[in-house]
């Protein structure tokens, strides 16, 4: 199965270059068909570039602090001298949200077009 999410300048970068290798999401109606060996299509939100990843784990957690403690934090977008926060999140969740899904670790593997 294909799934479409929308990506920021940043992430989509850091995916294309593989060195993020976990995608952080809600664990929402959506995200729960998502399933290992589906595919991904993320569309870059700056300038509508798109690249394709195949799902290689699922990992679910009840929140961020849980996910951060156990990912690396280049694997999940940030650069080795950056300060890995699960607050971060909260830009894109609200705590009512993340707390009502969970939330899910995607990791994915960029397929070379």
């Amino acid at each position: 199965m294909l799934h479409e999410m929308k990506l920021q300048d940043d992430p989509f970068k850091k995916i294309s270059d593989e060195t993020k290798t976990i995608e952080m999401r809600l664990y929402d109606e959506k995200r729960k068909k998502v399933k290992v060996g589906d595919l991904i299509e993320f569309t870059n939100v700056l300038n509508s570039e798109k690249l394709i990843t195949r799902v290689i784990n699922l990992y679910m957690y009840k929140d961020f602090d849980e996910l951060y403690k156990n990912h690396d934090k280049v694997s999940i977008g940030y650069n080795e001298d950056e300060e890995a926060s699960p607050s971060d999140m909260s830009m894109y969740y609200s705590d009512e949200d993340i707390k009502k899904h969970g939330v899910v670790g995607i990791k994915i593997k960029k397929i070379n077009n």
